[in-house]
């Protein structure tokens, strides 16, 4: 018996470090998988800012350019709106 205690004595820091682990890695509110999770997510959220602001900064220089030139809002209209002249017919050729 007294050479479990003298073990259990000599050993306290590394019983307690040990304790201190399982207790954050399994039951604290803060876990460490959560941490992980949470700096994934924030990673994420990064990259579609980035995203997005590059979006931005193309859409605004496409409505700049817009807003100057006509050729290029016929041209826009044409192809992503699938407008017409009043004396056009448009075939639409789509790939299966």
């Amino acid at each position: 018996m007294k050479s479990i205690l003298r073990h259990i004595v000599n050993h306290k820091y590394l019983y307690t470090i040990l304790l201190f682990l399982v207790w954050m890695f399994f039951f604290d509110e803060n876990k460490i998988s959560k941490q992980y999770d949470l700096k994934a997510r924030y990673l994420n959220l990064l990259d579609q800012k980035k995203y997005y602001l590059t979006e931005i900064a193309n859409n605004n220089k496409l409505s700049a350019a817009l807003e100057n030139d006509t050729l290029l809002l016929e041209r826009i209209a044409r192809e992503k709106y699938l407008m017409k002249r009043d004396n056009e017919v448009i075939y639409l050729i789509v790939n299966e």
